[in-house]
């Protein structure tokens, strides 16, 4: 298959169905236990496609671990230094992660520094014009390039504030949704071990 084919084989397969890559309003981002709607920015629209041909290249899943690891790994490959934008996007699934299976995350994040992502205008240029005609073409240029190893102390040091930050967006956006939540399910008569239970969810990995 051509990499456009494997892509949308990857998107029948997790269930994105045709509507992927078209603009809506608001997309609902995983938050902790919540899905938060916020707004589809115009960044996010033009790098959505990468974003997803990154989950091809590492084989991370779309679920709230997978997200997070995906994005660990693009902070990882220096996603922040392409644009500020995508590296808070990737801090916002990042803190997901964090809290769920930590240790992924920096492991992901080591992947990361040994590989180069897709988000460079040359590379996303070469993209569309088929310059690589498979996924396989594109791990031999793009993923895992070197063994992987001890990050350097700036990395590593790097990788921690990273983290930091991570649980400050997570606070700003988690907590007034979870109260939300908590205000809404009282409005509709429920108690209040049923307004702050998390709901059990499917696709954590």
């Amino acid at each position: 298959m051509s990499l456009e084919q494997e892509l949308k084989a990857f998107y029948t397969r997790v269930g994105f169905g045709e509507a992927i890559g078209k603009r809506t309003l608001l997309v609902p981002v995983y938050t902790g236990c919540l899905l938060v709607p916020l707004p589809n920015i115009e960044l996010r629209h033009k790098y959505l496609k990468y974003h997803d041909l990154h989950h091809l290249l590492t084989g991370f899943s779309v679920g709230r671990i997978g997200e997070g690891e995906v994005s660990s790994w693009e902070l990882g490959t220096g996603s922040f230094f392409v644009n500020p934008v995508l590296g808070i996007m990737n801090l916002i699934a990042l803190s997901t992660g964090l809290a769920l299976e930590p240790r992924r995350m920096w492991q992901a994040y080591k992947l990361g520094i040994s590989s180069k992502n897709l988000y460079k205008t040359s590379t996303r240029v070469a993209i569309d014009q088929g310059d690589w005609n498979s996924v396989d073409h594109l791990k031999s240029e793009f993923y895992k390039l070197k063994p992987i190893a001890s990050p350097s102390l700036i990395r590593s040091v790097e990788f921690g504030v990273y983290v930091a930050v991570s649980v400050v967006i997570h606070a700003a956006i988690a907590l007034p949704a979870l109260l939300l939540r908590v205000c809404t399910d009282f409005w509709m008569s429920k108690s209040i071990i049923q307004a702050i239970k998390p709901v059990k969810r499917g696709d954590l990995y």
